[in-house]
């Protein structure tokens, strides 16, 4: 009687921790919102960056050519950083 009672017991912990994310809605893994917020603000990083190498080109302090390598450079990085957002189920 007692192996019954702990299986039964044993059984409802299970569920519990198994289903206590559905209820709770939580889909996320704990660490993932750090790493999320820690990705928002390097894509805001980036997107500044992509603003003002597109203003220094402007102003005449990048040449066309220079302006071309930065701005290649600099939106790889930010679909980098869009890819792994992606990834953590944005």
């Amino acid at each position: 009687m007692e192996y019954v009672a702990a299986a039964l017991v044993l059984a409802c912990a299970v569920a519990l921790v198994v289903i206590r994310p559905l209820i709770r809605g939580d889909e996320t893994v704990p660490g993932d919102e750090a790493r999320r917020a820690e990705l928002e603000a390097a894509k805001e990083a980036k997107y500044r960056e992509i603003r003002d190498a597109e203003l220094d080109l402007q102003m005449g302090k990048l040449s066309e050519e220079d302006h071309r390598a930065v701005d290649r450079e600099l939106r790889a990085e930010a679909v980098a950083i869009l890819t792994e957002l992606d990834e953590l189920g944005e």
